[in-house]
């Protein structure tokens, strides 16, 4: 069986895993088994410079050693040696900003409300296994996940990245995430969106999303490119609102809060009530990037859907026009945030963007005036911080988890190789080897 999965775009029809990513990845298996990773250049996630002739040493899921091979210890009798053939060792990568339950390419709501949630079950499965393969070890689901899925993946039922999951989206009525035609009254698709409008609602819906699993809560602060009766300037949830959600979040455990904010007014009414990230932020200007840096706020610019074309055969022509309108809004604002300092994560918006080759989005951020490292970073220790997870993952230093991958390329040369997960050759979660094509 081969070792690789296709790299073109995921369709709904089922794929053969890999026979490294069929084992289960839980404490019972290969955690336990000491890893060397030899005969590499290192780049660590840390921004030191890249360390060539390097190892890492992995023993109970977490790094022993991340070095100069010369001056790495010697493996234990038994230990796996991968030899990387010169490719250069990574922390494993964190996409703040998948949907996993989407198809990729333009999504067809009323399709996906009438699906039976088991056999959405079944096709998320190949989608999951194809963003492991890409080098994502970590991913934040941001609507149509719910904790049924993490749980899968952590007991290694299914193979996966490691999950932080949102469930559904908060909207207003009439908001982004109100898919309902114009003239339909009923419930939205709760695998998708929440409706709440005023602040008891608001509250209530947050508490209910947190009551069933979510890690963080999303919510709807503006319109969107995506959504029928709205537009990306249209302002969603009020600042107080925003607030009320901000408040429940922080009182259970610290949790947090990322706001789909495309458009000026709602961008600074999410900003003022507190949250922790603005996903797209298309319409930034020096007030706003002044905020983001005071409170020190990140950016996820899902330029991997601001840079996409939609299908004109497929595509609503309100979605089209939307899409003319804000795209070149969207790519102005990333180089002005880059060259202010905000805070910026990768994100794809895979689900909407095609799965599996979730690292094109460190191309475009270089594209868009990122240093190559800077990208690289975006991916690794700084996504980990979002993600309120720098303690466990994003960097390969000794302690951490035993996330990483091995490309066949140097990134800093040119880092869109990364974004053809044919060039990923390895990819190790919690000291489990999930792929490797080096060995064939």
């Amino acid at each position: 069986m081969s070792a690789e999965l296709p790299t073109a775009r995921l369709t709904d029809r089922p794929h053969h895993a890999p026979k490294e990513a069929l084992v289960p990845m839980n404490d019972k298996t290969s955690h336990h088994l000491s890893l060397v990773i030899r005969n590499a250049r290192l780049i660590d996630g840390t921004g030191a410079a890249p360390v060539p002739s390097a190892a890492v040493h992995v023993a109970d899921g977490r790094i022993a050693w991340a070095g100069p091979e010369n001056d790495a210890p010697r493996p234990p009798a038994g230990a796996t040696v991968i030899d990387a053939r010169a490719g250069t060792i990574l922390p494993g990568f964190i996409d703040c900003h998948v949907h996993l339950a989407a198809p990729g390419g333009e999504m067809n709501r009323a399709a996906l409300a009438a699906m039976p949630a088991s056999l959405r079950t079944y096709l998320t499965t190949p989608r999951l296994l194809a963003t492991l393969m890409s080098g994502v070890t970590t991913a934040r689901d941001l609507a149509g996940l719910d904790a049924g899925f993490k749980q899968a993946v952590d007991r290694g039922l299914v193979a996966g990245p490691r999950l932080q999951v949102a469930v559904a989206m908060m909207s207003p009525t009439g908001g982004h995430g109100d898919f309902r035609p114009p003239t339909d009254s009923g419930p939205v698709e709760p695998s998708v969106s929440r409706l709440a409008d005023g602040v008891a609602e608001c509250r209530r819906e947050a508490r209910n999303l947190l009551r069933q699993g979510a890690d963080l809560i999303k919510i709807a602060a503006t319109g969107g490119v995506g959504s029928p009766t709205d537009q990306p300037d249209d302002e969603g949830f009020t600042e107080e609102e925003i607030r009320a959600v901000v408040e429940v979040a922080r009182a259970h455990r610290g949790k947090r809060v990322a706001a789909h904010a495309q458009g000026r007014g709602g961008i600074l009414n999410a900003l003022r009530a507190g949250v922790d990230s603005i996903e797209h932020g298309y319409q930034l200007d020096d007030e706003i990037i002044d905020l983001m840096l005071a409170q020190g706020t990140y950016l996820v610019p899902t330029l991997s859907t601001a840079t996409h074309t939609f299908d004109p055969a497929t595509t609503p022509p309100w979605t089209l026009e939307k899409k003319r309108q804000w795209q070149g809004q969207a790519l102005a604002s990333v180089p002005r945030a880059i060259e202010r300092g905000v805070k910026i994560a990768m994100g794809t918006d895979c689900g909407i963007a095609a799965h599996g080759n979730n690292l094109r989005e460190l191309g475009h951020l270089v594209d868009h005036g990122m240093a190559p490292m800077d990208a690289i970073l975006a991916g690794t220790s700084v996504a980990a911080g979002l993600l309120d997870l720098s303690g466990e993952i994003g960097t390969l230093e000794a302690g951490k988890r035993a996330d990483l991958v091995v490309a066949a390329c140097d990134p800093l040369a040119d880092i869109h190789r990364l974004g053809d997960a044919t060039n990923i050759t390895v990819v190790v979660k919690d000291g489990a080897v999930c792929k490797n094509t080096l060995d064939r």
